[in-house]
């Protein structure tokens, strides 16, 4: 930032907080630009980390004493020096339990922490949106480890989550750290939990509940163990953002792909899901508490999935969507008055989308429209490099007012540096990552079909942290209509101009 825009945006932030003291908290603060934040109204930094995928298997030959070791020891296990035949073992394992790529060895989760610890120190508490565990978990674990006894599963996938909420803690030191469980967070299989009282989410839920303000009751904390021991749900008051809470989901029940451990669909833990987060959105209300929600799947078209299903997406019928129904995204339009944002992972890319309500709910997108940040992954999985967001949030409103991502210069963890990509204000020119700066943003790249402008080209290049994505651009039509179109019916309407 030049010294001519750090004295206008000083000067900016002056006037604001003499005209309109109450909403000096619209003014943008990066989070590089604390600094220059009124002493009256500083902004509170976050982390926002998602998918992790920690994968304790890509060394084979470590997965028997891990296994019979408590969580305390892992990284020091993990940490030795690699078995002679690593590579070997891993190509061998990865071709019998087939993935994309390759998810986040121990050696690149340590880098991430040190960048954390670099870079994000400042951050008064941390969001951990969904997908602790590599993928293929259960499938690596059943063949390093065939004479498992019943119940060593659970207890290894606790072992993992639990080794990187403790790493993460010690990288900063009295932060809390919310989290939340995605699709691959199982004790028995990818997009499988039990409908109530599941093992995994039994032994996670201490884990969670520890991980949690240091200053939260013992009388709140057991609430938050029990609630998510029941169904990976829990909400709690947001650390250094007054009268706000924060609402966590596991909302892999609200799947499409959702089944029991034993392979049965059962729609009712996804009723009582929606039926709990009605209640929590009711009790804020009566409390006036502003609202954040985190979860995993977001609501809306999986535009990359129904492209595969079909190479022109308005001849294919019906889009694909990442969760079963519409009804989490109504429920969030319909309290768009309390809810300042909505933050969920799976994509493993960077993205933002504004949840609007259907016409048949309401007509005032900038005022009941809910904001929602997609958070890219730490797992390169996907060909994206590792990433983490640095947030800065407007205590006053809970508004997410600007952000950083930070990109890993390899995918390896070796040798990796990390250095920031961008900054949502400078790229986007808008002074709040809330509904209003959306609902102007959003149509400008909607209108951009061919990405000649800055603002679509930035997207674009930043949609997968570290690498361009030129995929994203024989598809930006469709695309930028998943924005701000969450039902089947408005994405077609949106790109294709069909009415179904």
């Amino acid at each position: 930032m030049t010294s001519t825009a750090i004295l206008r945006r000083s000067l900016l932030t002056l006037l604001a907080a003499c005209i309109l003291t109450t909403q000096a908290g619209l003014i943008a603060q990066s989070p590089g630009a604390n600094q220059a934040a009124t002493a009256a109204h500083p902004t509170v930094p976050a982390l926002f980390l998602s998918d992790i995928h920690l994968d304790p298997f890509a060394d084979p030959a470590k997965v028997a004493k891990l296994n019979a070791s408590p969580a305390a020891d892992w990284p020091a296990i993990l940490s030795a020096p690699a078995s002679p035949a690593q590579a070997k073992d891993f190509a061998t394992l990865q071709a019998a339990c087939p993935t994309k790529g390759i998810d986040t060895p121990w050696v690149l989760w340590q880098s991430s922490l040190t960048a954390i610890h670099s870079d994000a120190s400042r951050a008064r508490f941390v969001t951990v949106s969904g997908d602790l565990l590599a993928h293929s978990f259960d499938c690596k674990y059943e063949k390093l480890v065939p004479t498992a006894k019943p119940g060593d599963y659970v207890a290894f996938t606790e072992k993992t989550v639990r080794t990187i909420v403790t790493t993460l803690r010690a990288t900063l030191p009295g932060v809390p750290v919310y989290i939340a469980m995605g699709n691959n967070d199982s004790g028995c299989g990818d997009y499988a939990l039990d409908a109530a009282h599941d093992a995994f989410l039994g032994l996670v839920a201490k884990i969670v509940a520890e991980a949690l303000p240091a200053d939260l009751s013992s009388a709140d904390r057991a609430t938050v163990q029990r609630q998510f021991t029941w169904d990976g749900n829990y909400s709690v008051p947001l650390a250094g953002v007054p009268n706000t809470r924060l609402i966590v989901l596991d909302d892999l029940f609200l799947s499409g792909k959702y089944t029991t451990c034993s392979g049965k669909f059962d729609p009712a833990p996804a009723a009582a899901q929606l039926a709990w987060l009605t209640g929590q959105l009711a009790t804020a209300r009566q409390q006036h508490d502003q609202v954040w929600v985190m979860g995993h799947i977001p609501p809306g078209v999986d535009v990359y999935a129904s492209a595969r299903k079909s190479a022109n997406l308005c001849s294919s019928g019906n889009p694909q969507m990442f969760l079963a129904s519409d009804a989490l995204a109504d429920l969030f339009a319909r309290n768009a008055d309390i809810i300042r944002l909505a933050i969920f992972g799976h994509t493993h890319a960077d993205e933002m989308r504004l949840l609007t309500p259907r016409p048949e709910l309401m007509q005032d997108a900038a005022t009941h429209s809910v904001p929602l940040k997609i958070v890219a992954s730490i797992t390169p999985i996907n060909g994206n490099r590792p990433s983490f967001t640095l947030a800065s949030i407007d205590p006053a409103s809970a508004t997410l007012v600007d952000y950083s991502v930070f990109v890993a210069s390899n995918s390896t963890g070796a040798g990796t540096t990390w250095s920031k990509e961008y900054t949502y204000s400078a790229t986007y020119h808008r002074q709040a990552f809330d509904a209003a700066a959306l609902a102007s943003l959003i149509p400008a790249l909607q209108a951009d079909h061919a990405v000649k402008a800055a603002a679509s080209q930035a997207y674009v290049r930043n949609y997968y942290p570290g690498t361009s994505s030129p995929a994203l651009q024989f598809v930006w039509p469709q695309y930028a209509c998943s924005l701000d179109h969450f039902s089947a019916a408005g994405f077609s309407a949106c790109a294709c101009g069909t009415t179904k």
